[in-house]
């Protein structure tokens, strides 16, 4: 698979990585074509990271090394916005502003806290925390007013919780995980394969395994890959383990986007 389509630089609070750096990575690892989806977490907490985005400088910058690198790969435009209920007008307006290629729908907080932050955990029960995640996941998808590509680390919950994926199972989940995938489907929305949980020694991706197979099961055949990348070291972090477990599960090809228009690619390319 020659194509990440989600990685950050130092346009996103949480990594100091030059754009350059990341390119010049994608470019030594043979890949054809990548996209920057900077975090933009509007409304989120004061006092922990900053998630605004500089996007004028942003979006300047990504098109001066669009043309710099041209012949050598191609660099496309993406936005990975923080949902959270209350943002879905202002959102759709922010995305219809900006000529983005490609927009993720992330849901990084809970009650308006990240639970990122060990200090969330306090006095709760993760397998409520879980369930919480994923009806707010839901709730905040549809405030999007269809303006996203897909949905990213489904389960990414699950790295925070203290436990990994030990005591974690799809089948627990199911009434409030389905709800998510009929929906995508629906709205012919993608599904993110993050390999991040790879890099967080979870032994799977985000979305588990099993998560994967019931959307094949129930129909779902649009997936986009993304590293999560925040350092040249994890661009396509673990893709060749990746392309045999999808291929098993009974994908044949993911989605790349250009001007929000997506294409299918095979996954051995």
């Amino acid at each position: 698979m020659k194509c990440d389509f989600h990685i950050h630089s130092s346009f996103s609070g949480d990594s100091d990585t030059p754009m350059p750096a990341m390119i010049e990575r994608a470019i030594t690892l043979g890949l054809d074509t990548i996209c920057f989806t900077e975090h933009y977490d509007e409304d989120y907490p004061e006092g922990e990271e900053n998630f605004s985005l500089a996007v004028s400088d942003y979006y300047e910058t990504l098109c001066t090394l669009k043309k710099q690198y041209c012949s050598k790969i191609n660099i496309c435009f993406g936005v990975e916005l923080g949902m959270q209920s209350h943002l879905g007008n202002l959102y759709t307006k922010y995305v219809q502003s900006w000529p983005f290629d490609f927009v993720i729908a992330s849901q990084h907080l809970l009650d308006h806290t990240d639970p990122y932050y060990p200090a969330y955990w306090k006095n709760k029960n993760p397998s409520d925390v879980i369930r919480h995640y994923f009806k707010e996941t839901l709730q905040n998808l549809k405030s999007m007013q269809g303006e996203y590509d897909t949905l990213a680390h489904l389960d990414y919950i699950v790295r925070y919780a203290g436990f990994g994926f030990t005591s974690y199972h799809y089948d627990e989940y199911a009434d409030v995980i389905d709800p998510i995938l009929r929906y995508l489907i629906e709205q012919d929305k993608c599904l993110e394969v993050n390999t991040a949980g790879f890099k967080y020694g979870l032994g799977h991706p985000n979305p588990c395994e099993e998560v994967l197979k019931r959307y094949r099961q129930l129909g779902g055949e649009k997936i986009t890959i993304g590293s999560d990348g925040h350092r040249p070291e994890h661009i396509a972090y673990n893709f060749d383990h990746l392309q045999d477990l999808l291929n098993h599960i009974g994908f044949q090809y993911y989605c790349i986007f250009q001007k929000r228009k997506s294409e299918f690619r095979r996954l051995d390319r």
